[in-house]
């Protein structure tokens, strides 16, 4: 009994990292559109910020609800754990490649909004079977 719940967790901690990482991947789909129609149309800058924290909600959403879909419980937890682990990989990658980490309340409302958006989507996956 207890090799099964290993199993099973293991299992579940494997779906909820290919969730963070089905979220990367979207978001650089979605911001790369967008970086393209940043170049090609009138778009103003100041749009930037928000349009990250929208286009990171949304990836969120979609991977934590894609990666609860077979888990089939714990939503909430699930879901937020890819937000974390989504805003822990980006910090990281952005950190590493000289973008430096800044903490200001974009982060911090970035942070929040994933966590939230993971959350949601791990219910919205739990509750599509």
């Amino acid at each position: 009994m207890e090799n099964l719940d290993k199993n099973e967790l293991w299992a579940n901690l494997i779906r909820v990292v290919k969730g963070s990482v089905t979220a990367i991947i979207i978001t650089l789909i979605l911001l790369f559109i967008f970086a393209i129609l940043l170049t090609y149309t009138s778009l103003q800058e100041n749009i930037i910020s928000p349009v990250v924290i929208v286009v990171t909600a949304i990836s969120i959403l979609i991977g934590s609800s894609i990666s609860t879909l077979k888990i089939k419980k714990n939503g909430l937890l699930n879901g937020a754990l890819v937000g974390i682990i989504y805003i822990v990989t980006i910090y990281l990658i952005s950190s590493l490649t000289g973008s430096g980490f800044e903490c200001n309340i974009n982060t911090v409302i970035m942070m929040v909004a994933g966590i939230i958006a993971g959350m949601f989507g791990g219910i919205i996956g739990v509750n599509l079977n």
